[in-house]
């Protein structure tokens, strides 16, 4: 018993030093940046990750009108707001604010770009990885009813607080990478794989709102979206429970649902995605 116990006691070390590294290596070569514009006697202040993945958080004078990818950005009553650069962003982003004569400025700035991994898995079923024709109605409706979501534009401000990571668990997939499937190419991954036991407890990342509780989406399988506000939201997928429902408002820490295998799966693991609109995030970036 004391050798077994030992030897349990040494794997959850290494497990947690893997961890560490995991995440040191990604907040050393995506430190959070500051960068100050100025639109004649307009002043806007920036600080985050500007970088493809990165979500950055900004402030002005909260009577101004400020654009982003041709949206009006929500800026609360302090002045905050935020924007969001996808996997595949151009290396030149552009910020337009509307001065006192109601013209419209513009100032652009460098959006650093990223080498992406390749990671192949194997062993899944065959109509999880080419869905036959009989599922693409029912998929179809699915990502549609996903989309709605993410374009939430609500003005709650739970953005604003730090990002916990809602799982303990090894790193087993990375944002960003090339999918292989069964020797098939697909889309790249657009969140983080955090492999642990069925049945651990997963975690809100801020204080959010609850917008989706689904128990069987045909890829995700449990499906849980979480809105943080300002068109940012969280996407947790293979859960085997849910411990919430729509309309709750959880807070940060709290157990939302349970790790599971459910939808496209190889094994127990959260699959934890985040977006700002269409522009999907790297959910490492936002863990301090």
């Amino acid at each position: 018993m004391k050798s077994n116990f030992s030897i349990k006691k040494f794997l959850n070390h290494i497990i947690f030093i893997l961890i560490i590294i995991s995440f040191t290596a990604i907040k050393h070569s995506f430190a959070e940046e500051k960068l100050v514009l100025e639109f004649n006697n307009i002043v806007i202040k920036l600080k985050g990750n500007f970088t493809q993945g990165g979500l950055v958080k900004g402030k002005v004078s909260s009577n101004r009108l400020v654009k982003f990818e041709n949206r009006n950005v929500l800026i609360n009553s302090n002045g905050d707001f935020v924007i969001g650069f996808g996997r595949d962003y151009e290396e030149i982003a552009s910020l337009e604010v509307r001065d006192n004569n109601k013209k419209w400025i513009k100032k652009v700035f460098n959006i650093k770009k990223r080498v992406y991994d390749t990671q192949s898995i194997n062993g899944l079923e065959k109509k999880m990885v080419t869905p036959p024709e009989s599922f693409y109605k029912r998929i179809r409706k699915e990502n549609k009813s996903i989309k709605l979501v993410r374009n939430l534009n609500t003005e709650i401000n739970y953005v604003f607080q730090n990002f916990i990571i809602p799982l303990d668990g090894i790193i087993s997939g990375v944002f960003g990478s090339q999918r292989i499937l069964n020797g098939k190419p697909r889309r790249p991954h657009y969140g983080i794989d955090i492999a642990a036991p069925k049945g651990s407890s997963v975690k809100a990342p801020t204080d959010s709102i609850v917008r989706m509780v689904e128990k069987d989406l045909y890829y995700t399988g449990g499906t849980l979206m979480l809105d943080h506000g300002h068109g940012v939201t969280s996407v947790y997928s293979h859960l085997s429970m849910i411990n919430v429902k729509v309309g709750d408002n959880v807070l940060k820490g709290q157990k939302v649902a349970e790790v599971g295998s459910t939808g496209r799966s190889t094994g127990p693991h959260l699959d934890w995605r985040v977006n700002w609109f269409n522009q999907r995030l790297d959910p490492a970036l936002l863990i301090n």
